[in-house]
């Protein structure tokens, strides 16, 4: 195997697959590491017991909490990252949500909405993007809702689903939180590397995961590789950070601790700040009727009232509406609840902490652990809008005639994690430029969620996508006056 290439890409989710895409179709030789296995496609990501009951697909990683006290996040380590697993929401943030907010504690993105345009509209074409007529179940509660003057508006809701997986029950049942068998959710490994197939300038390694960065022992400022933890090295003119907002920084802040860095760059303290992951909500609203929809996740719901929130229903049946209720519920009283019940999603955005942040094992975690220091008590209004929200929805369901029980999703759930790279125009006030490269460093650029400035009232894929397009876009064209790899081979950190 090849030992240098001109970009080493480190994780395979949304900002990975699209950054290799856009390379190696650029001609760029490109090696792209993820530090899970290919899923199986025997069926087993659609059985329920094994997904959702036990766990089998899931990290095992232990985290530490601010408190010190262990959890496990639901983070997914294999090829396609996250996006084989969530729910194929792809919507795109607001231009407004690209300014900073001060009274909502939310920081300014370093580029506008109009410089994005362009890789959202790439995006949505190579995801497949389209709209699915809303149910006649979902149909009823909406009418029901907006006849109340409530001020709730109904959108269509963007997905990533094939047409045909309506012809699929099993599919359309199981894509919120699964992974498809037959490839009819887009995500990273079908909807982008495979449209890679046959090229010789993609080389990737799964099950691998990067031990560390390796930097250029005169210029530490250069990254000029990456060891992994089986001990072999690979030797890059750029590399890319894309394994998401809970690992990028824990690799970043290993080398800039290592390699002495900290005391020259003014931003190292802000190396995994700022995590946010939207405050979230699940939702069941019932009623004496069975429902019979397919898709369900069908529409976005909007009001002026709680403009950092939206609204999705759950792509969640009866069966799987069952394993949101308590575990002592028998199961045969589980599944006819469940089947009388319709599943909605509740999120609002969060602003920006410096103190909620992520830290390496190796900076500060106890016993080698890596910390997730967190508390949404740190941004006060955000949580009493997302307060205001259930309480406003579940007026509102019952007004129209349904009952509703919450469960507020746990810190366990870091589906939509983001920010703890964040970007800005500001070295001192920013981790990652406009451009994607960290600042401070000569040729070591971030494409997944890290760098999100906002986690908007939206779910952040497509804008990871965007974003990764657009970097990866800069670098094929604009390249590097950096020497060739195979000349610094001998410079790399032991």
């Amino acid at each position: 195997m090849n030992n240098s290439y001109d970009y080493i890409i480190i994780g395979s989710g949304a900002g990975g697959c699209a950054a290799a895409y856009r390379l190696v179709r650029a001609g760029k030789q490109v090696l792209l590491i993820e530090k899970g296995q290919s899923l199986p496609a025997d069926g087993s990501t659609l059985d329920l017991q094994k997904v959702i009951r036990q766990g089998v697909f899931k990290s095992k990683e232990p985290w530490l909490n601010r408190l010190g006290s262990q959890f496990v996040p639901e983070e997914y380590f294999n090829l396609g990252g996250k996006t084989k697993w969530y729910g194929a929401a792809l919507l795109r943030y607001g231009a407004h949500e690209f300014e900073a907010e001060p009274d909502f504690q939310c920081l300014p993105w370093p580029i506008s909405y109009q410089d994005l345009v362009p890789y959202y509209e790439e995006a949505e074409t190579l995801l497949g993007v389209r709209h699915f007529e809303i149910e006649p179940d979902l149909r009823v509660i909406v009418d029901r809702i907006g006849r109340r003057r409530s001020g709730w508006r109904v959108e269509p809701l963007p997905l990533g689903l094939a047409a045909e997986i309506v012809d699929y029950p099993e599919e359309a049942k199981h894509f919120d939180g699964f992974a498809s068998v037959r490839g009819l959710k887009a995500e990273g490994q079908s909807a982008l590397l495979q449209r890679l197939h046959g090229h010789d300038n993609l080389t990737i390694i799964a099950g691998q995961p990067v031990h560390s960065l390796q930097g250029d022992y005169q210029a530490p400022r250069r990254i000029v590789g990456v060891a992994l933890a089986d001990g072999r090295r690979f030797n890059a003119n750029t590399v890319l950070l894309a394994a998401g907002a809970m690992h990028s920084p824990r690799l970043l802040q290993s080398y800039v601790a290592a390699s002495g860095l900290a005391r020259q760059m003014p931003n190292h303290h802000l190396i995994g700040s700022y995590f946010k992951r939207h405050l979230l909500t699940a939702l069941l609203a019932l009623s004496g009727s069975r429902k019979t929809d397919l898709v369900r996740k069908t529409a976005l719901l909007l009001n002026e009232k709680f403009p950092h929130s939206s609204i999705q229903p759950l792509g969640f049946d009866g069966e799987l509406i069952a394993t949101l209720l308590p575990a002592f519920v028998p199961l045969r009283v589980g599944n006819a609840f469940g089947q009388r019940c319709y599943g909605f999603f509740l999120q609002t955005e969060e602003g920006s902490h410096e103190q909620n942040r992520v830290v390496a094992g190796s900076n500060g975690g106890t016993k080698g652990y890596p910390a997730l220091h967190y508390d949404p008590k740190l941004l006060p209004r955000a949580v009493v809008e997302h307060r205001r929200l259930v309480r406003g929805f579940r007026g509102a369901l019952l007004g129209a005639g349904y009952a509703s029980f919450v469960k507020a999703i746990p810190l366990e759930g870091t589906a939509h994690a983001c920010g703890t790279l964040v970007a800005g125009s500001d070295a001192r006030k920013a981790v990652v430029d406009g451009h994607g490269k960290v600042h401070g460093m000569e040729n070591l650029y971030v494409v997944d969620g890290s760098v999100l400035p906002r986690v908007s009232r939206v779910n952040p894929s497509l804008s990871i996508y965007a974003w990764a397009l657009r970097v990866a876009h800069q670098l094929s064209i604009r390249g590097h006056s950096h020497e060739t790899t195979s000349n610094r081979a001998n410079a790399v950190r032991a």
